[in-house]
């Protein structure tokens, strides 16, 4: 009796914690501002100043937009630590560097984007 309750508790355990199992990573460009979207780039002078996360699609590619807001210099840069696809999502993690050498940053303010390409997924993008 007691192993049974034992194996149900654990195997209920197991059920709860929801596991993100990556199929495979995602191929994906980083895109230039020359070679965003008309309508995306709009979308982004609108939120730029503050952080923010979105996708877009034009039904055969999958953008997607993450700003870091405005900072106080220019110098930054973002990379793109993951992008891969589980069984019910689009898994992206970016991270913001600062500027590399302290005194070279522009000291005017900048808002450090980033718009990655990938392939057109009916996936949600989950952002890390």
């Amino acid at each position: 009796m007691l192993l049974l309750t034992c194996t149900l508790l654990l195997g209920g355990c197991t059920l709860l914690s929801e596991e993100k199992i990556k199929l495979r990573d995602l191929e994906f460009t980083v895109l230039g501002e020359e070679k965003i979207p008309e309508q995306l780039t709009a979308i982004i002078e609108e939120k730029k100043l503050e952080p923010f996360q979105i996708t877009y699609t034009d039904n055969a590619n999958l953008y997607i937009c993450i700003g870091y807001g405005e900072q106080e210099t220019g110098g930054y840069s973002i990379a793109v630590n993951e992008l891969y696809l589980t069984d019910t999502n689009i898994v992206v993690n970016t991270s913001l560097l600062g500027p590399e050498a302290p005194g070279q940053e522009n000291q005017a303010p900048s808002t450090p984007y980033i718009v990655i390409k990938t392939e057109y997924l009916e996936q949600t993008v989950t952002f890390e």
